[in-house]
C-alpha cells in the first residue's frame, strides 16, 4: 500500500482514540504505529495498525518502529491524576519532546500535538506554562511543518472519571467561541486535516477555530 506512515502517542486517551479512529480509516494512511505503555485492544483486526509497546522514556528501544511521515502526539495528563507538578511536567513536556526529536531525526516532517487554551511560558498558571513551554522547544526544533492545538474543555466520552472537567464542560455550553467546549473527534479531525496540508511553518489552531479545521474550512 502507498501513502503516508503516522506515528501516534496517547491513542489510549479522549482525543488520541479519535485520531487512531481516523487515521486507520483514511486512505491516505498505509500504516499507523501506536507508541503506547500498554497494548491498544481494538474489536476486529486492521492490518494497517502496528503497535509499539515501551515506556517513553525508553523510546529508544523501538526506534526501528519509529520512522514515518507525520507524527500525532496526544499525550497529556492532570496535576491531580500524576500525582506531583514533577510527573505532570515529566508526560506533558518531557514525553512529547523525546518523542519529537527521535521522530525527526528519523526523517518525519510533520509533528501535531494537542496543547491547551492559554498556553504561554509566561502564564502564572503551572498548567498553562508547561503547555506554552513545551510549544516553544518544539518550535525551536525546526520541524518542516508542526501543528500546535489549544483546544478549551474537550467534551467527550471518556473511559476515566475527571468530574471537573465535567461540570467545565456544562458550564462552557453556552460560554463565547473562545471558551467552548471542543469535541475530541473535532480535534483529531482538525490535527489530521492539518498534518494532510502539511503547511510550512508552525500552525496555531485555536480552541474557537477547530470545528472549522476539522470541518475542511481554512481559517486566517
Amino acid at each position: 500500500m502507498s501513502g503516508f506512515r503516522a506515528i501516534l502517542a496517547g491513542a489510549t486517551g479522549l482525543v488520541g482514540g479519535e485520531c487512531l479512529k481516523r487515521l486507520l480509516a483514511s486512505e491516505h494512511y498505509s500504516q499507523v504505529v501506536v507508541v503506547t505503555r500498554r497494548k491498544v485492544e481494538l474489536p476486529g483486526r486492521n492490518p494497517k495498525l502496528r503497535q509499539a509497546v515501551v515506556e517513553f522514556d525508553q523510546l529508544g528501544d523501538v526506534r526501528d518502529r519509529l520512522v514515518g511521515d507525520h507524527v500525532y502526539c496526544a499525550l497529556g495528563t492532570t496535576i491531580r491524576k500524576a500525582g506531583s507538578k514533577a510527573r505532570f511536567r515529566e508526560v506533558d513536556f518531557e514525553y512529547p519532546l523525546r518523542l519529537a526529536q527521535l521522530t525527526r531525526k528519523l526523517g518525519a516532517t510533520h509533528y501535531s500535538i494537542v496543547s491547551a487554551l492559554g498556553a504561554s511560558r509566561s502564564s502564572p498558571f503551572f498548567y498553562s506554562r508547561v503547555k506554552g513551554e513545551v510549544e516553544q522547544s518544539l518550535q525551536q526544533m525546526g520541524w518542516p511543518s508542526l501543528g500546535i492545538f489549544r483546544p478549551s474543555v474537550i467534551a467527550g466520552e471518556r473511559g476515566e472519571s475527571r468530574p471537573l472537567e465535567r461540570v467545565s464542560e456544562h458550564l462552557l455550553r453556552f460560554a463565547p467561541a473562545t471558551w467552548r467546549p471542543v469535541a475530541a473527534a473535532d480535534i483529531a479531525a482538525a490535527m489530521v486535516n492539518v498534518a494532510l496540508r502539511s503547511s510550512l511553518g508552525v500552525t496555531i489552531v485555536e480552541s474557537r477555530d477547530i470545528p472549522e479545521v476539522a470541518a475542511g474550512r481554512p481559517v486566517n
